[in-house]
């Protein structure tokens, strides 16, 4: 019998599969045939402390010192452009993010591509980074492992039978017989949930693309910060010498393996244009993932209203990433019973006791 059995090996369940390792034994099911494969592996991959909502931002910043000890975290730097004609999204998104006006000259010192007939204003800190997300997967995956875990890929799960006991919990080529079961399946997480007999959350998998395109103009952007559009319409991101763009969509799918919508893409790559001097000539590659949230947009962390012995670990939104560190803990110490350093009122507002009738 095991005592926690987790489905899902995207970052909320390896990191929940490397934290309750320590409190007994732990098998996790992935149906891919590696970990990471859906949104986890599709990320942005930057930790930006003040980006959620009050929950997630109170989980970002518990989860700093993990990812600073982890060494998962470079230099990145976020950047806000707007113009006169989003003037007021632009002010919203620089209080919320707590971002330093600058000027457009400075801006441009950075970021030579921007266009001055265009940008008016601009902000920016850096204190924020790129998240190396294999390596953080990776790290938490060893300590799974190294605390007796069992991680099996190509497990896709087929049912679900509450027992006396617990949960039976069967695979093509398996059985697994658990105490606990811990949902972390992504944009699935409502489809485990029917299937182990438990309310369902109602949450949305929204599709975000990407596009990769070269250097803009030849230049070197491994120093460029991270770049927002006002209302986040659009971003863009070095990657590797060259540099993605998202449309920053939201549209709303069912769970799948994701892919883009061409005319989404090319929408949000002209928003991109409209702001720079550089046109996007080419794509070098395109994907897309699902992004998974509550009705509420916050986490769910905890035990289901029906059922104790069913933990979410759902609703990660696209801060799955920058989160686990201390969402994983706050799960484990749910469990154990331990007192959590996170406030009472944010563990409240992301207990799933929330969606209770």
């Amino acid at each position: 019998m095991i005592d926690f059995l987790i489905i899902g090996g995207g970052i909320g369940g390896v990191s929940a599969a490397a934290r309750l390792s320590g409190l007994g034994s732990v098998t996790l099911l992935e149906g891919e045939d590696a970990l990471a494969y859906h949104a986890s592996g599709r990320s942005a991959a930057l930790f930006e402390e003040s980006y959620g909502k009050p929950s997630t931002v109170a989980l970002n910043a518990a989860s700093l010192d993990f990812h600073r000890t982890a060494d998962v975290l470079s230099p990145r730097g976020l950047m806000l452009v707007g113009t006169a004609d989003a003037a007021a999204a632009f002010e919203t998104d620089r209080t919320h993010m707590k971002l330093p006006e600058i000027t457009v000259a400075q801006a441009r010192a950075m970021i030579p591509v921007l266009d001055p007939a265009v940008v008016d204003r601009a902000a920016y800190h850096p204190d924020a980074w790129d998240i190396d997300t294999d390596k953080l997967v990776q790290t938490f995956a060893r300590t799974a492992r190294a605390n007796g875990g069992t991680i099996v890929t190509k497990a896709q799960v087929t049912g679900i039978t509450r027992t006396a006991a617990g949960w039976d919990v069967t695979t093509r080529d398996a059985t697994y017989q658990a105490r606990t079961l811990v949902n972390a399946a992504g944009a699935w997480v409502d489809v485990i949930a029917q299937m182990a007999g438990v309310t369902p959350l109602g949450v949305t998998p929204l599709r975000r693309s990407m596009a990769r395109i070269p250097a803009p103009g030849g230049h070197d952007v491994s120093g460029w910060p991270m770049i927002f559009g006002p209302g986040e319409d659009w971003y863009a991101k070095p990657d590797a010498g060259a540099l993605i763009i998202s449309p920053a969509e939201e549209d709303p799918v069912e769970p799948h393996d994701a892919f883009t919508d061409d005319m989404v893409l090319a929408e949000g790559l002209a928003r991109y244009e409209a702001h720079v001097t550089e046109p996007v000539t080419r794509l070098l590659s395109s994907w897309a993932g699902l992004r998974t949230f509550a009705p509420d947009r916050t986490l769910v962390l905890g035990p289901a209203n029906d059922d104790p012995q069913f933990i979410w670990c759902a609703g990660q939104g696209g801060y799955g990433m920058q989160s686990s560190p201390a969402a994983s803990q706050l799960l484990a110490d749910l469990i154990s019973g331990k007192p959590s350093i996170l406030s009472a009122d944010t563990i409240k507002s992301l207990s799933p006791a929330r969606f209770q009738s």
